[in-house]
């Protein structure tokens, strides 16, 4: 839909731009032929430059071609309204299962600390935007196994809704279950609530933070659980330095009495043919206190395939 009335658009702004208008009418043929090109190009940076040129080139036309300008900026503004309008309608009818996007990764690892060895890492991570709403869901399994024994075995499943609230700041939601018998636990379970911050946006960087309390339970291999009141905090950050490279940080603390949590994952992405890229990436997980038998810092260095959908 979206695709079609760009089309539509566009043969619009030509066709009004090169009909005989009075403005076109006092234009040389030559300069209105250069101006009908960049039009006809779809790139807006190349049309203010031909114009530019044009009025430098005859500064007898230079009221004409003023005129012929604002109506292809008057065009240009109605073809970004429609593609709006369109954007926000198909956003509007879309299904439970459509407009999702995100990658799939799969690759190889080695670890240090509780356990040290080499094994297999799967991920997904999705995202769907709605008008207001954004959904995030995250999934990652790391495993290995050793002469038919289980030298480590870490599952991670988190959702995350958020609303926006303005043109940066949003409302989140956070349900995360985790799995991972190397630092001592069966399963944990955490659950937040609060605000976040969008701190940069831009085409090639992107910074946003986000805070609020949090409750999470711990149930150990050994037996015994224990639930407690915390606070979470999180930032996540993606630089593009360069066309295909693109340099991530995650970090989040989970802040409770008795044993807090803090990870940071920094990694390197670079695109190596269409859709696929290659990422290597190193993650540091610290427990102040784990559980008997677990020591705090937990590392682990990633090398993997990812697929952009």
């Amino acid at each position: 839909m979206t695709t079609t009335i760009r089309m539509l658009a566009a043969t619009a702004a030509l066709a009004a731009l090169t009909l005989p208008t009075q403005a076109a009418a006092e234009i040389p043929p030559a300069i209105q032929a250069m101006i009908d090109a960049a039009i006809e190009s779809g790139d807006p940076d190349k049309v203010a430059i031909v114009f530019e040129l044009a009025k430098q080139t005859n500064p007898d036309d230079v009221d004409s071609l003023d005129a012929l300008k604002a109506e292809y900026d008057a065009q240009q503004q109605k073809l970004a309204a429609s593609e709006a309008a369109a954007k926000q309608a198909e956003i509007r009818n879309a299904g439970l299962f459509q407009n999702w996007t995100g990658q799939g990764e799969l690759g190889a690892f080695r670890s240090t600390g509780n356990a040290q060895n080499t094994g297999v890492t799967v991920g997904l991570a999705l995202t769907r935007d709605g008008i207001n709403w954004r959904h995030k869901l995250n999934g990652r399994a790391d495993y290995q196994e050793s002469n038919g024994v289980t030298t480590r075995e870490q599952f991670l499943v988190a959702y995350e809704p958020n609303i926006k609230l303005s043109d940066r700041l949003f409302a989140y939601a956070l349900g995360q279950y985790e799995r991972d018998r190397f630092q001592g636990f069966s399963s944990r379970y955490s659950a937040s609530g609060g605000l976040g911050y969008d701190v940069i946006v831009e085409d090639d960087m992107h910074l946003s933070i986000k805070a609020g309390p949090a409750w999470r339970r711990t149930e150990l291999i050994g037996g015994g659980s224990s639930s407690n009141l915390a606070g979470l905090a999180a930032l996540d950050f993606d630089w593009t330095v360069t066309d295909g490279i693109t340099l991530t940080q995650a970090a989040n603390a989970l802040i409770q009495s008795g044993s807090s949590t803090y990870i940071s994952d920094t990694g390197v992405q670079a695109k190596i043919a269409g859709d696929f890229s290659v990422r290597v990436s190193y993650s540091v997980e610290h427990d102040t206190n784990p559980p008997a038998g677990s020591v705090r810092t937990d590392t682990l260095s990633r090398i993997t395939l990812i697929y952009d959908f």
